[in-house]
């Protein structure tokens, strides 16, 4: 049975409220501890990157649960419909330590909110994931349903990027995570309602912990696209986590540009990534119509490669005092990044349907499990590499949101944004091509 609009746009509504969090968790939490809470920089970044490998550990148990799930609501509904509720009051939680803690207290106090918030996401992320394998096998369908996805995913990203940072600025963390929680909690909600009759797997799987994620592995070309997935989402980790340094420390407004008012209105942090998701609404389009005449692997590269040009260029004109500039560095920026953004997302669930259609194995939680490893391990790595880069070039913590750094941190600190991220896309981009690419000819046969 076809799908119908509502229901593709439906299923990509959800996204809205997961990337809200995803955003806040990468640009603030970094600099929440180091900057309010007074928590060295290096410590921080360990103490993210630790939290962030426990919650991977969930990820397998997750999927595998859901796979076995039986009930009225399909298999993923239950899943998604309690853990954005844990998500959401974990996030809060995670930005209203009390004042007057010692640094070790508000460690334990994050570290406590931020397992509680993971392991939400957790639980809305792969069973999420799933539905995409799950509720259709039609690959026209499929990419209908990732251009919305994206859709929805960019005015997330403007909303976890562009407000809350200001938001936290004028009301404080703890008041701006609560304003976005009817949104978080809204978008998944209305998502489940708008699927609630959408084609799905009703028996649950019967196939073991072991068995299930025995025949993802065997899957050598879904494996082989993870590890470049994980491999490109932490470059772009690296940039995120890096922006609000940035921001604060190498793009001073000069007050007489085009922008200036904006960037005083908004933050210069809120200004660059309203500007990265303009660029990557801009985007989608064409990365559609260019997977459709190179092929989805040579749009991704082709995207790729424009992004290690454009982060170059970005290296050149840092530190700026022109915002106007820089701002229309990160449309384009989010025009290349809208090629990572949207072609791996379309090409996965195409590699699950192989397993489907040679085991007979409707293990669509083990994958989105074992997808999101990758990209959730980067984002784990990524705050780890930051904040040990920046340590080493002597980087100062405060208690009051700015300080003076020397410029051997500041160089870091740019080349952490741009020239580092180039090379690790490089990498990517060169696995792709001589790795994955014949690989996938060879499995999609």
């Amino acid at each position: 049975m076809a799908l119908s609009l509502g229901q593709k746009a439906g299923w990509g509504l959800a996204d809205m409220g997961i990337v809200v969090f995803v955003i806040v968790k990468q640009l603030l939490i970094l600099t929440y501890m180091t900057a309010f809470l007074g928590v060295p920089v290096g410590i921080a970044g360990f103490v993210t990157t630790a939290v962030l490998i426990f919650d991977m550990i969930t990820d397998p148990l997750i999927g595998y649960f859901s796979d076995r799930t039986q009930g009225r609501y399909g298999r993923r509904a239950p899943w998604m419909f309690i853990g954005v509720l844990i998500m959401a009051a974990g996030m809060v939680g995670l930005f209203s330590a009390p004042a007057g803690m010692e640094m070790n207290a508000n460690l334990v106090w994050v570290v406590a909110f931020f397992v509680l918030a993971t392991i939400g996401f957790t639980m809305v992320a792969i069973p999420y994931g799933a539905q995409s394998g799950e509720i259709t096998q039609d690959p026209k369908e499929r990419s209908a349903m990732t251009g919305f996805r994206m859709g929805f995913a960019s005015v997330g990203i403007l909303i976890g990027g562009a407000l809350i940072p200001g938001l936290a600025k004028s009301i404080g963390y703890s008041m701006a995570a609560l304003a976005v929680t009817p949104l978080m909690v809204g978008a998944v909600w209305l998502s489940l309602w708008a699927t609630r009759n959408a084609p799905r797997i009703e028996q649950p799987a019967t196939v073991s912990l072991s068995g299930m994620f025995g025949l993802v592995f065997a899957n050598k070309a879904f494996v082989v696209l993870v590890l470049l997935y994980g491999v490109m989402t932490l470059a772009i980790a690296m940039i995120t986590a890096g922006l609000p340094f940035a921001a604060l420390y190498l793009i001073v407004d000069s007050g007489d540009t085009a922008l200036s008012g904006a960037a005083a209105a908004l933050t210069t942090l809120s200004l660059m990534f309203a500007a990265f998701v303009v660029g990557s609404i801009l985007s989608q389009a064409v990365w559609v119509l260019l997977s459709n005449r190179l092929g989805k692997v040579g749009a991704l590269v082709l995207g790729l490669c424009l992004y290690i040009v454009l982060l170059y260029a970005l290296y050149m004109m840092l530190p700026s005092v022109n915002v106007t500039a820089i701002a229309g560095m990160f449309v384009l920026a989010g025009m290349t990044n809208g090629a990572y953004q949207q072609i791996p997302w379309a090409i996965y669930p195409d590699l699950m349907d192989v397993t489907r259609c040679d085991t007979g194995a409707a293990i669509e939680g083990a994958f989105s499990a074992i997808w999101l490893f990758g990209q959730k391990l980067a984002n784990a790595v990524a705050p780890a590499v930051l904040g040990l880069t920046l340590a080493a070039a002597g980087w100062q913590e405060t208690t009051g949101g700015v300080v003076a750094q020397s410029d051997t941190a500041l160089g870091a600190l740019q080349l952490s944004i741009t020239l580092i991220p180039a090379g690790i896309l490089l990498v990517a981009i060169l696995g792709l091509t001589l790795i994955y690419r014949p690989m996938a000819r060879r499995a999609l046969a």
